[in-house]
């Protein structure tokens, strides 16, 4: 496999030699990846950064990466929703993977640690805000992993036909997968945070049972994704990322979790009154645990 190069369109490369939307040469990236989706939170996070080693910038992707102590990290930036994850992570299996030079795979890819550190909503009443929610399953709705292969456990199988159960009289367009986040973060990240399930939409507003449209013919997903419910579980919150990254981490041998502080209840209808400070203190939790 590590003979066959690869056509200059598939690996589209920057005259500099960079992968083409993110910019970076495969020595700019640290073994452990901090992804967000806001780029104004990379600068948030490297802060803590004893130095930096690398600033890259080219479109929503910023890059920062450095250490602390002696403990690579890089902060990414992926804008919001999966078509971005899927060029993100794309990227970062070609950072991992192949030679720049010869366009020829590697015999030995490097493996990543990625760990999503986004906001979300939740969907039942009983999480407060500001809590912090470590995903152990997530569910994606926007189809992304439909066109990536990958093994599934029967549990997962398991979520995704009571899902489109769930959906069929409504959504039936819909075709969901599931997907665990890495038993090895899960583990690391877990004490002092609420495991949750967690489904990926494919849009803030109509997507997420949102409408400021005024719409009569408004059909809300709300009420199909609160009848979900596997071996007493249910859908906690969603967003619009997870469920892409956990996913295509298992496609490219990566270890993935996604944390999301809860500024919203949709059930209660409340919004956080601090969230710029509640995230700052989930970075501080984060990187105090990455660098133990």
């Amino acid at each position: 496999m590590s003979d066959i190069k690869i056509p200059a369109s598939e690996l589209i490369l920057n005259e500099d030699g960079s992968i083409y939307h993110l910019h970076l040469h495969p020595e700019q990236i640290a073994p452990t990846i901090i992804t967000v989706g806001d780029q104004d939170r990379v600068a948030a996070i490297s802060k803590y950064f004893d130095v930096i080693e690398h600033k890259v910038e080219n479109r929503e992707f910023f890059t920062h990466t450095g250490r602390i102590g002696n403990t690579p990290i890089t902060v990414l930036s992926t804008g919001i929703g999966t078509d971005n994850i899927d060029i993100v992570f794309n990227e970062l299996h070609a950072l991992t993977a192949i030679d720049f030079n010869k366009l020829t795979y590697l015999k030995e890819p490097k493996s990543l640690d990625i760990i999503r550190l986004g906001t979300s909503g939740a969907l039942i009443p009983e999480i407060p805000l500001d809590t912090v929610l470590l995903t152990e399953y997530a569910i994606g709705l926007e189809g992304l992993m439909n066109f990536y292969p990958y093994n599934k456990s029967e549990i997962e199988l398991e979520m995704e036909n009571k899902m489109l159960a769930c959906l069929q009289a409504n959504f039936s367009f819909i075709k969901p997968y599931a997907c665990k986040a890495s038993d090895k973060l899960i583990n690391q990240f877990k004490e002092d945070m609420y495991l949750g399930i967690t489904a990926t939409c494919q849009g803030f507003y109509h997507p997420q049972g949102r409408s400021i449209s005024n719409d009569a013919h408004f059909n809300s997903i709300l009420t199909d994704l609160k009848a979900w419910k596997t071996n007493k579980k249910v859908i906690t919150n969603f967003e619009m990322e997870t469920a892409g990254i956990l996913g295509l981490a298992r496609y490219f041998g990566f270890n993935a979790c996604s944390i999301n502080l809860i500024l919203a209840n949709r059930a209660n209808q409340t919004f956080s009154k601090n969230p710029a400070l509640k995230m700052n203190a989930l970075i501080e939790q984060v990187l105090a645990k990455i660098t133990l």
